[in-house]
């Protein structure tokens, strides 16, 4: 009788063999580039590798600093509205 379930190794047999053949064809392509191509697929890479990950850093910090300082700048805001007296906006005075 057969088993439908894989064994474990099996599946780690398998997904190696996946493995291999996709490093197998990134190979055979990279191959056939000429130099300039692989030349901008390298400065394409590291753009995405260093540049990409900055951008994301910055972006969280700063957003963060905003979020920070709407909250402390809301409270303080309303504190203030409490607190003030109301100006009288006629001119000359109200009589």
């Amino acid at each position: 009788m057969k088993t439908i379930n894989k064994t474990f190794t099996e599946t780690l047999r398998e997904a190696s063999a996946a493995v291999v053949s996709v490093v197998r064809f990134g190979m055979r392509r990279l191959e056939r580039k000429s130099w300039p191509s692989l030349l901008a697929l390298c400065v394409m890479l590291a753009i995405l590798l260093t540049i990409l990950p900055l951008a994301l850093t910055l972006f969280v910090i700063f957003l963060l600093a905003k979020l920070l300082i709407g909250a402390l700048g809301l409270q303080h805001v309303q504190r203030r509205h409490v607190h003030e007296q109301p100006q009288d906006t006629m001119p000359g005075g109200a009589k």
